[in-house]
C-alpha cells in the first residue's frame, strides 16, 4: 500500500454529494488502486448519509436562496450571516412555516459544506442568524396553528366514493387515500413506496417503509394493514395493482392528462392536491385538508375507538409519545368533562 502524504489526503474531497475527486500535484504520489476503491466507498457511504427526500428538499431550498441572492446582487457562496438572516426573515414575511425556514437554513449550511466552506452560522459572531430565527419562532408560536385538519373515516369513505368510475386515475386515487389513512402514512412515505414494499398476507398486507422521517438510518419499519370492512384498503390497493402491473418501481405512478400511466413517481405535493380535490367534491373546505390529514385521521379515529397508545404508535411510528397525546387530547376534550355534572 502506497503511503499517501497529508497533501494528497487533503485533496480528497469527501464533502460533495456528487463525487470524490483526487487532485494530483507535482511531486505527489498518486494513490493506488486500493486507495481509490476506499475513496469510492467513502463517497458511497456519504451519499447515503441523508435520505433522498431530504437531499431533494435541500437542493430545492438552495436553488431558491441562490435565486434570492442573485436578485439582490449578493454572493450565495460564501453567504454573509447578515444575508442569510435577511433571507430567513423574507421567508417568514411570506408566511412560510417554521419548519420550512429551519430546513432552508440547514440547506444553506449543507451546500457550504459541500463546497468546503464554513456554514454561515459558524461565522456568525454576532449571532444575527440565531437571533433572527429565535424571533421568527417566537412569533410563530403566537400565531394560530396552521395544521391541516384530520380526515375522519366517514369523510374519507365519502371522498373515496367521490372518485367514481374505473379509470386509471380514480383507481389509483382510491388506493392512495385508503392506504394513506390505514397505514398512517406521511405524504413523503406514500410517494417513496415501491412495489417490493407490499406483501399480501391472509389478514391483509404488510407494508415496508425503508426510509421515513423517524427512521433516517434506513433500518426499515413494517406496518400491518388489515383487510378492513368499511374503507377496505387492501381491496382498493389490489385493484390498483391489477392496473399498474408487476413492473418493479414506485408503487404509485403519475398519470398523464389522457389517463395513461407514466414511468414517473408521484410527488409529495401531488398527494396534497389529490386530497384537496376529493375533499372539495364532498362539500368539505379543501383548504382545511392536506397530505397530513390522512395520517392525522388514522390517529384521531384510533383514539376515538379506544386504541392504546402502544398500538397507535406501532402504526404511526412516532418516537415521542407527547405527539400522540396531542391527537388523543383533541378527541377527548369533552369526555368526562369536569363541568359535566353541573353545567
Amino acid at each position: 500500500m502506497t503511503k499517501v502524504t497529508l497533501e494528497v489526503a487533503r485533496q480528497v474531497d469527501l464533502d460533495t454529494a456528487t463525487g470524490v475527486s483526487v487532485v494530483s500535484a507535482p511531486g505527489i504520489i498518486e494513490p493506488d488502486g486500493q486507495f481509490n476503491a476506499e475513496i469510492a466507498a467513502a463517497r458511497g457511504y456519504r451519499a447515503q448519509a441523508k435520505a433522498v427526500n431530504t437531499l431533494r428538499a435541500y437542493t430545492s431550498d438552495w436553488s431558491q436562496f441562490e435565486g434570492w441572492c442573485d436578485e439582490r446582487s449578493l454572493d450565495p457562496l460564501p453567504a454573509l450571516p447578515e444575508a442569510v438572516a435577511t433571507y430567513l426573515a423574507s421567508l417568514a414575511v411570506k408566511g412560510k412555516a417554521d419548519t420550512t425556514i429551519g430546513r432552508s437554513l440547514a440547506a444553506i449550511g449543507w451546500r457550504h459544506r459541500q463546497e468546503g466552506l464554513s456554514a454561515p452560522v459558524q461565522r456568525d459572531d454576532r449571532m444575527v442568524i440565531a437571533d433572527t430565527l429565535a424571533g421568527i419562532r417566537r412569533e410563530a408560536k403566537a400565531r394560530p396553528s396552521a395544521r391541516k385538519a384530520a380526515i375522519t373515516a366517514r369523510e374519507l369513505a365519502a371522498m373515496i366514493a367521490a372518485a367514481e368510475g374505473q379509470g386509471t386515475r380514480t383507481i389509483r386515487d382510491r388506493a392512495i387515500m385508503a392506504l394513506g389513512l390505514a397505514a398512517a402514512l406521511r405524504r413523503s412515505e406514500l410517494v417513496a413506496l415501491e412495489l417490493r414494499d407490499v406483501e399480501m398476507v391472509n389478514k391483509g398486507l404488510k407494508l415496508t417503509l425503508r426510509h421515513s422521517k423517524t427512521d433516517q438510518e434506513g433500518e426499515g419499519q413494517v406496518i400491518a394493514v388489515p383487510l378492513g370492512k368499511t374503507l377496505k384498503p387492501v381491496e382498493l390497493l389490489k385493484a390498483w395493482l391489477s392496473v399498474r402491473g408487476g413492473l418493479e418501481g414506485p408503487l404509485f405512478y403519475q398519470i398523464d392528462p389522457q389517463g395513461r400511466l407514466t414511468d414517473l413517481p408521484m410527488s409529495d405535493r401531488s398527494i396534497a392536491r389529490l386530497i384537496q380535490k376529493y375533499a372539495g367534491r364532498t362539500g368539505l373546505d379543501p383548504e382545511m385538508f392536506g397530505g397530513h390529514s390522512l395520517r392525522a385521521g388514522f390517529l384521531t379515529e384510533a383514539s376515538r375507538n379506544g386504541a392504546t397508545i402502544a398500538k397507535m404508535q406501532e402504526v404511526s411510528r412516532h418516537k415521542k409519545v407527547e405527539v400522540l397525546l396531542g391527537y388523543i387530547r383533541s378527541t377527548e376534550l369533552f369526555d368526562d368533562h369536569a363541568g359535566k355534572g353541573f353545567l
